[in-house]
């Protein structure tokens, strides 16, 4: 026997400013993954010693995608402030 995990309605209580937030992020994130890397030959200009493409290869998508957690976490603390307030319904104290 299979059971449902969670509320069955839980895809209808989905906030569409969230939605919008991970649909942006993730569009950053395609950008910089494919984007950068299908057009690194045309992106011929230096980042300090380095050319742009091997920049980006070596540290620079790293960097953005901790920049992209980052403010994913924080718009999502500014987003949800109710969450944090609501009494814990597990009964354990933490």
């Amino acid at each position: 026997m299979i059971r449902a995990m969670g509320d069955p309605q839980a895809q209808e209580k989905h906030d569409p400013r969230v939605l919008a937030l991970k649909a942006g992020l993730l569009a950053v994130w395609a950008l910089v993954t494919f984007g950068v890397c299908w057009f690194a030959r045309d992106l011929q200009f230096m980042m300090g010693p380095w050319p742009f493409g091997y920049w980006m290869a070596a540290q620079g998508s790293v960097l953005v995608f901790i920049g992209i957690v980052a403010f994913y976490a924080a718009a999502m603390k500014r987003l949800a402030p109710e969450d944090d307030e609501a009494p814990k319904a597990t009964g354990i104290d933490v």
